[in-house]
């Protein structure tokens, strides 16, 4: 018990965070905000598929992001990889691209693209919706026409527009990655089989 407990301090603060240190962690995060994004690149271009198959499902699990289904987003993504031939695992993290952040701007732009394809235009203040109401019943058809349609379909070019990006630079970012591995691996082939002729001569 007393070794756990030991383990447990090495990994403890010497000095316990006040609420301040709370507050800033919460404002700044001690490892930077580029640690998750840095994490989430080696993840993907560390994933044994094609680079077709990595940027294509990538591009699914974003594409998913973009609409208003929240829960069914790696149902989609996998579904959209499928159709693509994308890798799964890929498909999965690129649904990160949906989170806390990014939904405010993701609702609030398929809400406005969806209303001007629509042609509705901007609704002034008659047409309030009760959507905390809509939301707690989960009334799926009081929702459809005022508020789930018109993000629905505006997510449809944002999605796409957004997956042809990333799918592009995914794709050339890990075919690069994997020639680069390609060629580390060759080299240190080469090096070996130098070094065992070298001790074959030698001996």
């Amino acid at each position: 018990m007393a070794a756990n407990i030991n383990d447990i301090m090495l990994f403890r603060r010497r000095k316990p965070a006040g609420f301040l240190d709370g507050v800033k962690g919460l404002l700044w995060p001690r490892k930077g905000f580029l640690r998750p994004f840095h994490y989430f690149r080696m993840r993907v271009l560390r994933l044994t598929a094609s680079p077709h198959a990595v940027a294509a499902g990538v591009a699914a699990g974003v594409i998913s992001s973009w609409t208003p289904f929240m829960g069914f987003h790696f149902i989609l993504a996998f579904l959209i990889a499928y159709l693509v031939a994308g890798n799964m695992v890929a498909a999965a993290l690129g649904t990160a691209f949906g989170n806390p952040l990014t939904f405010p701007f993701i609702w609030a732009s398929t809400w406005e693209v969806g209303h001007m394809i629509l042609g509705h235009g901007h609704r002034g203040g008659g047409g309030r919706l009760d959507l905390f109401r809509m939301f707690e019943h989960r009334d799926f058809f009081a929702l459809w026409d005022p508020v789930l349609k018109p993000m629905l379909i505006g997510a449809i070019p944002l999605g796409v527009v957004s997956g042809v990006a990333i799918y592009v630079a995914t794709y050339y970012a890990v075919r690069g990655f994997q020639s680069r591995r390609r060629q580390r691996l060759a080299e240190r082939a080469k090096a070996r089989m130098a070094g065992g002729v070298g001790n074959v001569q030698s001996v």
